[in-house]
């Protein structure tokens, strides 16, 4: 019987991973999913067998779930949710303070769930799913559904004041907007282009986003022109409008919300008297007031070059991922001890902070995928630490300067490091620990290890560059085992027969001659391993005593020799990783950032590259890749689909409009909202980022959207009377409360979302700065540049100050 020759018991391979939670050990399964498929359901469908995997298991085994990622996707989902509805709220409160009429903003607000429930239904026909980027871009979007309807709305009551009955009013006012507004919302759909643009990760993280606002953009003009004017036939009938008699005013309720509406808009006609004089007064001294403006909107663009370049802001998940790597060669077990010392050391540098760690040291034995595993672990001296905070809201960078400089000196020999720990810059790193990784590939290994030991040495040197080190090990602690031919031939042993004998020993008979049991109670099937005990090999001569024979089936053994009579064991030092880049052996020297943006240090480490050029090996190449590299061509990818989108803009007016010089009236604009960007991410002290960017994008398009209603309306005037100087000021006094009011409902819009801690604040701090900049642009630097380009032609007489007197007269 085999139980008279040996141990017979059910068990495993020689343990070469460690798993500690809270200090005691346990056994991690790792669920993946397939790309197509949703985190939300996957993570629901296995929380739905855990019950059932319980009841199989031994009463004193506890199934717990430790990282669960769908937590992370339903927070920002309910984030996403929670902005895209105070925003929602806030712009139905702005709308209900400008128009001060409960059915116009009811009308106004109606547009909003419609245009998103569109939207959405757009995006499921297109093959989208609802997921955090679309739902971020229906978040975005919410302050601008409202142009359309607001600009129709606010129409229809100038058209109403002016003692038009209710139907030909919406019908005069329909048509009197109804090319302004279908080209602001093109315009506003194209300036989203560059987004299609965008190939890699960037591209598809973002091109959802995009879809979602140009889908809700679109739907949100069409019901505009159907459900709008329909609602307003039946809502506002029998309305009073203020301005049709000043005693009516009075007539508005006498609540609490009626007497503020009506102090507001008093205060409001004050505003717009002071604005039109002080309009006026700018228009006379136009050419030196765009000088002014110009210059300061340029040089307001070197702001961009201080603030920082970032692909994604980090944000306060609440957890921290540290890599921790032993001397080479560290038993499993002693590795253990080692991190459970680590986790102690970790509880007292951040005494009631953490509230649980798990550890995952060393690689597991068998076939397993670790492709989709990011970890730099590549054996049992490696361990990497999930570190668990009380608060979302910890200021990790500050923790992690903490525990790097601590860490180093009470455990000298080890290594720490740190890894992102939210899945969006996992994505981005390409599942590499850093967001630099400098790779030195060619065929000379040892040469181009000491090339990257000096790149090492001067990375280090760079302020902001954390965590430098070398992914890949070239002494880990290796016995070589050197057959003697001579004596080989004459015993008929082989190389093979050697191999065979020491991986029977060491690792067992699967890795030879894999044998399975096929329980027939069960049906499972149990690979059969056969091994000598570990506690039978603790010292070298052990290995020296191991029996080879010829492997020929021979009972009797006459053939057996011990290892150490027919080879030589030297201990030496290999590599313990050896990664390729196209067929080509590569080092790695991976670079993290702390307190430094990743553009900044990604221009040094690229500097450094270039000085250290002269050492690197003749066969050796290097380049610099990772998430940094990717950034770098996403920016330039954007800023390029910017300026074509400008372009394509242009091109649009200036079809509508069948002018060349309106249309640049229109974007002049831009430089303001660009130059009200550089300031908002320079005093919130705001990396410029692609979410950044993004909200560049949407302000721009914004911004392009009332200039186009202030153009439109002076090119009226001015066809009217032939005055350049007087259609200037009518357009800015005249569209003063449009302008202003979507303006407002897009900046109060986007406050929940600029004070989140999501990484869509910086887009939000974008749009905020730019609009309130561009919204002064438009109302002030563009009717000077249209008086500058259209002063030449007079059909009458006319002055500035008959403007003023005409703006005294009109209700507009």
């Amino acid at each position: 019987y085999v139980h008279d020759v040996a141990q017979v018991y059910r068990g495993g391979h020689p343990q070469t991973n460690l798993v500690l939670v809270k200090g005691r050990q346990g056994v991690e399964v790792v669920v993946m999913k397939s790309g197509d498929a949703s985190t939300l359901d996957v993570v629901a469908r296995t929380k739905e067998l855990l019950p059932r995997i319980q009841k199989l298991v031994p009463p004193d085994v506890h199934i717990s779930i430790l990282n669960d990622a769908s937590v992370f996707v339903k927070d920002a989902i309910k984030d996403v949710v929670r902005e895209m509805v105070t925003a929602a709220v806030l712009t139905g409160l702005v709308v209900l303070l400008f128009l001060g009429s409960w059915r116009s903003t009811l009308i106004i607000a109606t547009s909003i769930p419609l245009a998103i429930l569109s939207a959405i239904i757009c995006l499921l026909l297109s093959g989208q799913t609802i997921n955090v980027m679309t739902l971020g871009g229906l978040a975005l979007a919410v302050g601008i559904l409202v142009d359309d309807a607001t600009v129709m709305i606010e129409n229809i009551d100038t058209h109403l004041e002016e003692g038009k009955e209710l139907e030909p009013a919406i019908i005069d006012a329909a048509n009197q907007i109804v090319v302004p507004t279908l080209v602001s919302t093109l315009c506003i759909c194209i300036v989203w282009t560059p987004l299609f643009r965008l190939s890699g990760v960037a591209g598809w993280l973002f091109m959802p986003m995009a879809e979602a606002i140009v889908y809700a953009m679109l739907a949100s003009f069409i019901l505009s022109r159907t459900l709008v004017p329909t609602m307003a036939k039946y809502l506002l009938a029998g309305q009073v409008h203020p301005g049709l008699h000043s005693d009516e005013h009075l007539a508005l309720p006498k609540g609490i919300l009626g007497r503020f509406q009506n102090r507001f808009e008093h205060a409001f006609h004050k505003f717009r008297a002071a604005y039109g004089l002080f309009l006026e007064r700018i228009v006379a001294r136009r050419t030196r007031f765009v000088g002014v403006f110009l210059g300061f909107s340029v040089l307001s663009l070197g702001l961009f070059l201080v603030s920082g370049q970032d692909f994604f802001p980090e944000v306060k998940s609440g957890m921290m991922q540290m890599h921790m790597r032993t001397p080479l060669g560290m038993r499993i077990e002693t590795t253990g001890r080692i991190v459970s010392l680590v986790d102690d050391r970790i509880e007292k540098i951040l005494p009631g902070k953490v509230s649980g760690i798990i550890n995952n040291c060393g690689l597991p034995e068998g076939p397993h995928n670790q492709a989709f595993i990011p970890t730099p672990s590549i054996g049992t001296q490696d361990c990497d630490l999930m570190i668990s905070l009380n608060d979302e809201e910890s200021p990790v960078w500050d923790y992690r300067k903490l525990l790097r400089k601590d860490l180093s000196e009470k455990f000298p020999g080890s290594t720490f490091t740190f890894q992102p720990a939210d899945l969006t810059d996992k994505i981005l790193n390409f599942g590499s620990p850093a967001p630099i990784d400098v790779q030195i590939s060619g065929p000379e290994l040892q040469s181009n290890y000491q090339y990257a030991r000096l790149l090492v040495n001067k990375l280090r040197e760079i302020p902001g560059a954390a965590d430098v080190v070398i992914q890949q090990t070239m002494k880990t602690p290796t016995l070589f085992v050197q057959g003697n031919r001579t004596f080989g031939q004459a015993t008929g042993m082989t190389e093979a027969d050697i191999a065979n004998n020491e991986l029977m020993t060491l690792s067992g008979s699967q890795t030879v001659d894999p044998q399975y049991w096929l329980d027939p109670k069960t049906g499972i099937t149990f690979p059969l391993n056969v091994y000598v005990s570990q506690d039978q090999l603790t010292h070298y001569n052990d290995l020296l005593t191991i029996p080879v024979d010829k492997g020929d089936g021979d009972p009797k053994g006459t053939d057996m020799q011990l290892l150490g009579s027919i080879s030589t064991i030297t201990p030496t030092g290999t590599p313990g990783q050896v990664s390729h880049y196209n067929s080509m052996p590569e080092i790695d020297v991976y670079v993290s950032t702390e307190g430094s943006d990743l553009g900044a240090v990604l221009k040094q480490v690229r500097r450094v590259v270039d000085e250290t050029h002269k050492s690197l090996p003749q066969t050796a190449v290097v380049d610099v890749r990772g998430q940094a590299v990717t950034m770098h061509g996403a920016y330039m990818e954007l800023v390029a689909g910017l300026i074509v989108s400008v372009v394509l803009i242009y091109m649009l007016i200036v079809i509508n409009f069948q002018s060349w010089i309106d249309p640049f009236i229109i974007i002049s604009a831009l430089p303001g909202a660009l130059a009200g960007i550089a300031w908002s991410l320079f005093l919130t002290q705001t990396r410029l980022s692609v979410p950044a960017l993004t909200g560049a994008i949407m302000c721009m398009g914004t911004a392009t959207a009332n200039s186009i209603l202030v153009v439109s309306f002076a090119k009226e005037r001015f066809a009217l009377h032939g005055n350049a100087l007087v259609a200037a000021v009518e357009a800015g006094f005249g569209r003063i409360r449009p302008v202003i009011m979507t303006a407002s409902a897009m900046v109060i819009g986007m406050v929940p979302m600029a004070t989140s801690n999501s990484q869509n604040a910086p887009l939000g701090k974008a749009v905020i700065g730019g609009l309130i900049l561009a919204t002064v642009s438009t109302l002030l630097f563009v009717p000077c540049v249209y008086a500058i380009f259209h002063n030449r032609s007079h059909i009458r007489n006319s002055s500035p100050s008959d403007a003023g007197h005409e703006n005294g007269q009109e209700a507009v």
